[in-house]
């Protein structure tokens, strides 16, 4: 049994006069700031200043800083959702809700003016697509429906921002002059609702150091060698690392000049796991580092990597475009598919408006269509609803297409290959099972992987209980049920069911086990930043867990949390993973502002 309070959209009153004294005491208001959080600017904003406020105090920052952009991720009705629908509408009953800044917007579901060539059936996808963007617009967003905002004129890529969606984040920190934490959709669009942003994670100069060593000393050419490294830096994470920001790699031996296309690619794969930026010897100035693990990338991991990747079965659909394709792609698929013919299998290229309308004024976008090949833009192939009567197995040139089609969102097989090798196997000139990676004698390589939760032994006593942090906002709570623990971060979005709440990631020690009605202790979440929509989805569908308690705090999970009341906790004074045992009963008590966790006997 447990004792919630009742969901709110706004502060109930003895709460917010407590939250307003704490907030005082380390974070000095404006006049402004006061007024949103007072609720005189409207319930949106007052909802968005208390979320703010909420993280700061969570990250014991001590000041708001100005920001001069946002991002705003959580707009395809397919990684959105329910939760995201839901809670714009909620946005959209405030006349005063409109964004501080200039906000641009990510990706969207489909491409309006091309829906039935996608040949799309999910129930109602269009409209509600169509709802999302018009709702973002009504907030003054500029729907820009870009994953690749860093390729846009007149976007703003230098200062201080808050910036979704995971690739542009990492591409942003490492290689323009901006300065973003990994907002989450809702952190990124609170701080664009208000105009400013806490100073803590990586707007700290002491948070941006690298914390991994990757000595590459395979020969990379194609972006996708690139794409490969990037998410293969990812796969080798261990509970040991101490990496609260997410992996910041610092990469060595890579070639002296890399091209937008290289560098993209690069950042996009390694913010599959969370990478917020990433550092290249000889490419500007690297702060004093902090290393967690010195990891060896050669040509062996190469190849074996792209012999796992190889496809073993015919080819349904072939998508090219993860993020969005650049100027430089698009020219590079239309020299691959210039006077032939799409005839074996269909192929996607997915590229923004922006990219778009110069490919048409270059007649590249004429050379693309020619071959039968469909150019879509607003869209990208990881926010697609595919029909699987048909869709049975894609080929992409890019690990993050890679990691979110194989994921929940659509849960189809999916194949990597350079960009060559995927417009022969459309045009027919391949067939799948004569494309051959060349022989490499590979060394067999044990992997280190976590094997689940750890349990304690008979002889052992657990502690009686554990003292850690909650947010301002929220006031006091029991929560009693069963503990769901794992020592391994979760990737929400596409890798937690969000009808059941079940874990559904292959290789995770937590691989089919449900986190609804359960009090669930992990280190944080993991992978796009749109995961939050997750969790208010699981929360309105009477599917979310009863708490959530992390190890450090996580702007993935503390925002849905702030918003909808959902008692949570962190940053606790004992090991609290290692010394509960999942599925042991606990107790989740907030008293004064001081949460313990205990062990129920």
């Amino acid at each position: 049994m447990s004792s919630l309070p009742k969901p709110e959209v706004g502060l109930l009153p003895k709460a917010r006069l407590l939250f307003t004294k704490i907030i005082m005491k380390t974070i000095p208001l404006n006049d402004d700031q006061q007024a949103m959080l007072d609720g005189k600017r409207g319930i949106a904003k007052q909802m968005a200043m208390r979320l703010l406020l909420d993280m700061a105090a969570a990250a014991a920052a001590t000041e708001l800083l100005p920001i001069q952009t946002a991002h705003l991720a959580g707009v395809s009705p397919l990684t959105g959702g329910l939760g995201l629908r839901q809670f714009l509408s909620k946005l959209a009953d405030d006349p005063l809700a409109q964004v501080a800044v200039p906000t641009t917007l990510n990706s969207a579901g489909c491409d309006e003016a091309q829906f039935d060539d996608m040949r799309i059936v999910a129930p109602d996808f269009l409209q509600h697509n169509h709802e999302i963007v018009e709702r973002y617009a009504q907030l003054g967003v500029r729907p820009t429906q870009s994953c690749t905002p860093y390729e846009w004129d007149g976007v703003v890529t230098a200062g201080i921002a808050a910036w979704a969606e995971s690739n542009a984040i990492a591409f942003g920190n490492s290689y323009c002059e901006l300065t973003t934490n990994r907002e989450s959709g809702l952190s990124a669009l609170a701080c664009a609702l208000t105009g400013y942003t806490p100073k803590y994670g990586l707007l700290d100069e002491n948070g941006r150091s690298p914390n991994l060593e990757i000595i590459v000393t395979a020969q990379l050419d194609e972006p996708t060698d690139f794409s490969i490294l990037g998410d293969w830096v990812g796969k080798q994470r261990k509970p040991s690392w101490n990496t609260p920001l997410g992996p910041i790699p610092l990469f060595k031996g890579l070639p002296d000049e890399l091209s937008h296309e290289q560098r993209k690619a690069l950042t996009s794969a390694a913010a599959n796991y969370g990478s917020p930026m990433l550092y290249i010897e000889g490419m500007g100035d690297i702060p004093t580092p902090d290393f967690q693990d010195r990891l060896i990338f050669d040509d062996a991991a190469l190849t074996a990597r792209y012999a796992e990747l190889l496809p073993k079965t015919a080819v349904s659909l072939i998508v090219l475009g993860c993020p969005q394709a650049s100027v430089g792609e698009l020219r590079a698929a239309a020299n691959a598919i210039k006077g032939k013919t799409v005839s074996s299998v269909p192929l996607w290229v997915f590229t923004s408006a922006h990219n778009k309308a110069i490919a048409e004024k270059t007649g590249i976008a004429d050379t693309i269509r020619a071959s039968g090949a469909l150019l879509l833009e607003n869209t990208c192939p990881e926010v697609v609803p595919y029909d699987k009567s048909w869709v049975h197995h894609i080929l992409t040139n890019s690990m993050k297409a890679e990691h979110y089609i194989t994921s929940g969102l659509n849960s189809i097989p999916t194949s990597v290959m350079k960009l060559a090798a995927c417009t022969a196997v459309a045009t027919g000139e391949a067939e799948i099972e004569e494309i051959e990676i060349e022989e490499i004698e590979i060394e067999e390589i044990e992997i280190e992987k976590a094997l689940g939760v750890p349990l304690l032994s008979n002889s052992q006593s657990p502690p009686p209980s554990f003292t850690g942090h909650g947010l301002p906002s929220q006031i006091d709570f029991v929560v009693r049920g069963e503990a769901f623990v794992t020592d391994t971060p979760i990737t929400l979005l596409g890798f937690v069911n969000r009808a059941t709440g079940e874990i559904e990631e292959a290789g995770h020690p937590a691989n089919g086990q449900s986190m609804a009605g359960k009090i669930a202790i992990f280190p944080k979440g993991s992978g796009s930043t749109v995961a939050p929509y997750v969790l208010l989805e699981l929360f309105y569908r009477g599917m979310a867990p009863l708490a959530i308690v992390n190890t450090e705090i996580d702007q993935q999970s503390a925002p849905a949390c702030s918003l909808e009341n959902i008692p949570y906790a962190y940053d606790f004074d004992g090991d609290i993973i290692a010394n509960i045992p999942n599925g042991a009963q606990v107790e989740l008590r907030r008293t004064s502002g001081v949460v313990t966790l205990i062990i129920d006997n």
